[in-house]
């Protein structure tokens, strides 16, 4: 998956881009099978919802234990959520029919609105899903004046 930045002031997919084409080129270069490990993993997919109190980034990480997992804002407003499933260890006795599982390093970046409270961020893995929870700060309300119309 190619990353393209963007300008934009809030554009939360600016880091985050799919490159339909990507993949294409992949599957007709041969790779070797280190890079065949990660490639299935690295890009973890994560929900992005926002409520009026929060932003919260959901991924199923299933099997991924939380020592093995990163949250970290960089830059002041750029999530971070990275982190690796380890290899199923083999044995030379074993013998593989089907490998889908994906095993390896993952890494994927979000940039924050600025009404993001990047210094109360909360983080919690529970049953597979890591949830992370970035509170907005409120908004001001606008300020209404009535206005006396003559005539």
């Amino acid at each position: 998956m190619s990353l393209v930045r963007r300008s934009n002031v809030f554009d939360p997919f600016s880091m985050d881009l799919w490159d339909p084409f990507d993949n294409m080129f992949r599957s007709i270069v041969p790779s070797s099978s280190s890079d065949s490990d990660t490639a299935a993993f690295a890009n973890a997919r994560i929900d992005w919802k926002e409520t009026p109190e929060a932003h919260v980034f959901k991924a199923d990480l299933p099997g991924v234990k939380k020592d093995e997992v990163k949250v970290e804002v960089e830059d002041g407003n750029v999530l971070v959520i990275s982190g690796q499933r380890s290899k199923e260890k083999e044995d030379k006795n074993d013998k593989w029919h089907r490998v889908e599982r994906s095993s390896g390093q993952f890494m994927r970046r979000f940039r924050l609105p600025e009404d993001a409270k990047v210094e109360q961020v909360k983080a919690g893995l529970e049953n597979g899903v890591l949830t992370v929870t970035v509170p907005k700060a409120e908004g001001k309300k606008p300020e209404v004046k009535s206005i006396q119309i003559s005539g």
